[in-house]
């Protein structure tokens, strides 16, 4: 009997560990991240100062680490989470999110054939259509995120206490909704925001929309960047991929009340020489619908080239003009404003992904 007892708390033993190896073979965390730094030289500062170089961070891509994960609960229910903090090349620093450590992304949901919910920390659908329809891939120098950070800062890129739900795609149509919660008691009006985006995508063809609507104060109003700029935005866009060659539009509307009306007409096209070479070049012009004589131009081109899948060189040149009291400037990082009338500005660098 002695023995027999000894045999079952083997076995026991050994089942245990068994359904334990299964259970973490079904979950996964990943740690990714970007590392991206660049010279940059303007022809002149915002304030109509003298040329400048400097050493910034992000002159493609906003430095990034962060940890992604799953756990497959079965019946093709999936446990899903993000945790993304911004970080400077130039100082070690916390950038490129709203100020806090995980201010990129921070949320937890569920995923499966029904679609997809989150709720923390995320990209706002507004913000993930402009993304999709940029010529540029959005980069922090030269592009429509240039626009998008002047106008109304981390407000709908950075969103916090939100609820976001994505649908699966159908007959190549996708949307998604967005609620942010304002967080202060008996105002549910506060800081409140809410987002919707519609996807359509057919063969090299896509075509997407979407609103964005918030109002100023609730608890994210303390985040150091501010995240609830009260504004409204609607977009829509498309773009086509033809072979080596990707063309997008876009027009983008972000309007403030008793302030500004801008309405941004860009596009561009991105095409790969080779494998490991890849130009782009776009242009946007916005004029604020208030006052017809604040406009501006801004101009975009870049190079890259590819030593690896993870590690790249890149050259890029800028030009805006400014007419009024529009204020458009050439980078994220370093030149998010220009003073009146014309700025040049380039930026070389690398970026290494992991």
């Amino acid at each position: 009997m002695k023995n027999l007892g000894s045999r079952t708390i083997a076995l026991a033993i050994a089942a245990s560990g068994m359904v334990a190896s299964s259970a973490y073979a079904q979950s996964a965390v990943t740690l990714y991240g970007i590392l991206d730094a660049g010279l940059l030289y303007t022809s002149r500062t915002a304030g109509g100062g003298a040329h400048q170089v400097s050493m910034i961070d992000g002159g493609t891509a906003g430095s990034r680490f962060g940890m992604r994960g799953t756990e497959d609960l079965g019946g093709g229910l999936k446990a899903i989470f993000a945790l993304e903090s911004g970080i400077s090349m130039a100082n070690g620093g916390i950038a490129n999110s709203n100020g806090n450590f995980f201010g990129r992304q921070a949320w937890v949901g569920l995923t499966s054939d029904l679609g997809t919910v989150q709720a923390g920390v995320q990209y706002s659908p507004f913000v993930l259509s402009l993304i999709n329809t940029d010529p540029r891939n959005v980069s922090y120098f030269g592009s429509a995120a240039v626009i998008y950070v002047g106008n109304v800062l981390d407000t709908g890129l950075f969103n916090p206490n939100a609820i976001s739900y994505t649908s699966p795609v159908i007959a190549g149509l996708q949307g998604s909704v967005m609620l942010a919660l304002g967080g202060e008691p008996g105002n549910f009006q506060a800081g409140r925001q809410y987002s919707a985006r519609l996807k359509y995508e057919i063969g090299g063809l896509t075509v997407d929309t979407a609103l964005y609507s918030g109002n100023v104060g609730g608890t994210a109003a303390s985040t150091p960047v501010p995240t609830t700029v009260a504004f409204t935005g609607r977009t829509i866009g498309a773009g086509y991929t033809y072979g080596r060659l990707t063309a997008k539009a876009s027009f983008v509307n972000y309007k403030l009340a008793g302030s500004f009306d801008n309405r941004v007409y860009g596009g561009g096209l991105s095409f790969a020489v080779t494998p490991a070479l890849n130009v782009d070049a776009g242009a946007w012009y916005t004029s604020d619908g208030n006052d017809t004589a604040n406009h501006s131009i801004l101009t975009g081109v870049g190079i890259e080239y590819f030593l690896s899948k993870r590690t790249t060189l890149y050259g890029q040149f800028a030009f805006v003009n400014n007419h009024g009291k529009m204020n458009t400037g050439l980078s994220l990082n370093g030149a998010l404003y220009a003073s009146e009338g014309s700025t040049s500005g380039a930026v070389v660098g690398i970026r290494h992904a992991f």
